[in-house]
């Protein structure tokens, strides 16, 4: 299935297992301490208020008939205490509950991102960055409090449960079975809807997903929605994910309200049995005083409130399941481009490459590369050419080990003769060394200095300065405003795509890689620009080995090697003239250019 569409729902690739709930107790467990005291904080809470029915019965059977002042001055007394005693634990263990869960948000979202941070390119390939977003943020933050508060309100309205037992049995054994009778219709009810309930929630999880991720699509391309005028076109696309994902909240909730009706509906039936039995029995000659039957229509408030409770806590509970699901099923995402087990730390190369039999496929069955070999010397300039699709991108994904290959190997030369294959190093080590600038110049928010300083922290100022200078960026640097300090906007919204470009090479060129790779590094600068960039780069790529995709060929003539890539494999390979005189492929798509520059 197509997931990586906004208007597809995502499938769960596994139903719910109870080890998802382990391993959520792993970020509990970190707060055993404050949940317990807070448990505590609770009962103490809970057993207070629940002598305020016996101050009721005391009063009215004793208090009263014997218009005992004292007595009723020293209940009102017991009440205030009773009812203070309780505010207070409560405060406090609501204050620390609040914590509790922040951490809980806190842990489970780094634990998510450290996880996002290692995933290879094709989980991103395949997802709409908005339905990865709200696994981040909306998800964890709706499963911290079941996972905090949840979990304490559950265990407490249990022991609440057993105490007001206690308390029931205690004043009236036969009205306290009256009370209790309704709990296994009760009970039935749930299990009945569970199913439907977790069915629904997980309908409304998907909707969110899908609406969630056309909104940050929208964001990122409104400037082409509005260059195409499409805004009527985008607010009915809005309109309808709107629509479904009302439409799947209002039936989640209307399932998931049959719970807390069904508890209100058996509260109030008991009390009315209650109370029927009660004034039947004391009309019957039954000891059954009026202080008693008043006492035990307040526990029958009392017995259910906790059953409610933990209805509302397994509606939560049900609810964020389907959460909890989608959080879990993104941390099981294997790390397929990950250090091998006994990965050793790449040496610092020497630039001399080897492909040898390398096989690759983005989709399982349609080969990208097929078969190639290909030896690079140290210092040596290839360049890569040929029509789109061809996959000249890949040869440089596959040597920088975003992807995994299907078949072959590749083999970088350390200074001292070694050779190491890229799948037995780890990554730290290998894309440490490759300076990497691809199509696309991602420009982070922050000073201009920040963004040339991301791949290599310890470089001073002057180093930053001198890596723009070989460039050509630092004359655009310094005319604005607060130059190296000038705050960039997100994605480098306040820059040219051709300013983007140049911040972005300067970036690369300071970290000082062994192999520098250039993809279409160039193809958004003016004619002008580039000049300036070519000759600022020249003397950077002399004793460096180089590879560079570029779609124009003026500028890779003197590279050492151009390589035409296609039908899966290099078609031609040669130096610009070699090439020319072959009157080949690359003779076509050269000449072709050179006609309609000119033209």
């Amino acid at each position: 299935m197509a997931r990586n569409k906004f208007d597809v729902d995502e499938r769960l690739e596994s139903p719910f297992r109870w080890e998802h709930l382990k391993r959520a107790g792993r970020s509990i467990a970190k707060h055993k301490y404050k949940m317990l005291l807070s448990l505590v904080l609770s009962a103490l809470a809970s057993v207070a208020t629940l002598y305020i029915p016996k101050i009721t019965q005391w009063v009215l059977d004793e208090a009263v008939p014997n218009k005992d002042a004292a007595m009723i001055g020293r209940m009102a007394l017991l009440f205030v205490g009773v009812i203070s005693l309780s505010i207070v634990f409560t405060v406090i263990r609501s204050r620390m509950m609040a914590h509790v869960s922040q951490e809980i948000i806190y842990d489970i979202r780094s634990d998510l991102f450290a996880h996002l941070q290692k995933l290879p390119f094709n989980y991103y390939d395949s997802r709409p960055a908005g339905k990865i977003l709200v696994r981040v943020i909306n998800y964890v933050n709706s499963v911290s409090d079941i996972l905090s508060n949840g979990i304490i309100n559950m265990i407490m309205d249990i022991i609440n449960l057993v105490f007001i037992l206690v308390f029931m049995y205690s004043t009236d054994a036969t009205l306290a079975t009256v009370i209790v009778a309704g709990l296994p219709i009760f009970v039935s009810i749930i299990i009945l809807i569970k199913p439907r309930q977790r069915k629904a929630w997980q309908n409304q999880s998907n909707k969110n997903s899908n609406y969630n991720a056309y909104l940050a699509e929208s964001i990122d391309g409104v400037r082409v929605s509005q260059l195409f005028v499409r805004q009527e076109v985008n607010i009915s696309i809005m309109e309808r994910l709107a629509t479904a994902c009302r439409q799947a909240w209002l039936r989640a909730v209307k399932i998931s309200n049959c719970v807390w009706l069904s508890s209100e509906t058996m509260t109030q039936l008991v009390l009315t049995f209650l109370y029927i039995a009660g004034v039947y029995w004391m009309g019957g000659g039954r000891m059954v005083s009026f202080g008693v039957i008043l006492a035990m229509g307040q526990y029958v408030s009392r017995f259910w409130q906790p059953i409610t409770n933990l209805a509302n806590i397994y509606n939560s509970f049900v609810n964020n399941i389907a959460y909890l699901e989608r959080i879990f099923e993104t941390m099981d995402e294997p790390v397929v481009v990950d250090d091998a087990p006994d990965a050793e730390t790449l040496p610092e190369i020497s630039g001399e490459v080897d492909f040898e039999d390398v096989t690759f496929a983005y989709e399982e069955g349609v080969n990208v590369l097929e078969h190639m070999n290909l030896h690079v010397n140290a210092g040596e300039s290839i360049a890569l050419v040929g029509p789109t699709g061809a996959g000249k991108s890949t040869v440089i994904n596959t040597l920088c080990r975003f992807y995994n290959l299907n078949g072959g190997r590749i083999l970088l030369h350390d200074q001292n003769g070694g050779v190491h294959d890229i799948s037995k190093v780890t990554l730290h080590s290998l894309r440490s060394q490759l300076g990497i600038m691809l199509q696309d110049s991602f420009i982070f928010s922050g000073t201009l200095m920040d963004n040339i300083r991301y791949g290599r922290l310890d470089a001073t100022d002057a180093e930053v300065k001198e890596a723009a200078r070989r460039v050509r960026a630092d004359e655009l640097i310094r005319k604005m405003p607060k130059g190296y300090q000038t705050e960039i906007k997100e994605r480098g919204s306040n820059l040219s795509q051709g300013e983007r470009q140049l911040v972005a090479f300067a970036r690369t060129l300071l970290s000082n890689p062994a192999i520098l790779i250039l993809d279409e590094a160039t193809s958004s600068i003016d004619t002008q620009t580039e000049k300036l960039l070519q000759e600022g780069i020249a003397e950077m790529l002399k004793g460096r080995t180089s590879i560079i995709v570029a779609h124009r060929l003026s500028t890779i003539k003197n590279c050492d090697k151009i390589l035409y890539i296609s039908h899966k494999g290099i078609a031609e390979m040669g130096s610009h003239e070699e090439l020319m005189q072959k009157r080949g492929l690359y003779y076509q798509l050269y000449t072709a250019q050179v006609q309609e520059e000119a033209a």
